[in-house]
């Protein structure tokens, strides 16, 4: 029994944003792509992924954290905060294969899934603190985070202490909790 299989309608109808990148420009990408960003497959298709970061910064630092891991695997996962096209902030798992592992940026297959409903956005963090704050969230320590990042554990501290302060987390725990929105 022979099936005809159309991967185009899968990739197209998959329940999770799907896109298609060369040298960190999206190639194409699914519908459910388009829904979660909120921009039209046109503006998407042949933009930098630099559109769906909310800053510059932080998509020059995501693109050099993700180099050496995907030269090693093959493979990239994460959670981060992304940036809709109305401007609005969200939290987004984001999870990535290179389709050539000796050059990871040259092609790549990534998925994107909506964490809103589950976690929302504090909108008075920098760039760096939701940097940091994604990382703790991955459960980190500041030693890993701080090499991860390239910077000295007590700046780590530091951002964490502003993390605490700003969400009024009595404990790392708390924090923790906070940055994931569950009740403590």
């Amino acid at each position: 029994m022979s099936t005809n299989i159309d991967f185009a309608a899968i990739f197209e109808l998959a329940p999770v944003g799907m896109c298609v990148s060369q040298n960190r420009r999206m190639i194409t990408c699914n519908e459910a792509m388009v829904q979660m960003f909120g921009h039209s497959k046109e503006r998407l298709v042949g933009e930098s992924f630099l559109l769906l970061y909310p800053s510059s910064d932080e998509f020059e630092r995501t693109g050099a954290r993700l180099v050496p891991i995907l030269n090693a695997t093959g493979y990239y996962s994460d959670e981060r905060i992304m940036k809709r096209a109305n401007q609005e902030l969200f939290w987004c798992h984001v999870s990535g294969r290179a389709l050539d592992p000796k050059d990871p940026h040259a092609g790549g297959i990534w998925t994107f899934e909506d964490l809103s409903a589950k976690r929302s956005v504090s909108p008075e963090m920098t760039a760096r603190e939701r940097e940091i704050a994604a990382l703790i969230v991955d459960g980190k320590t500041s030693k890993l985070i701080a090499r991860q990042l390239d910077l000295s554990p007590r700046t780590v501290e530091m951002y964490r202490a502003k993390l605490m302060k700003k969400l009024q987390a009595n404990s790392s725990s708390e924090l923790i909790n906070k940055l994931l929105r569950i009740s403590a």
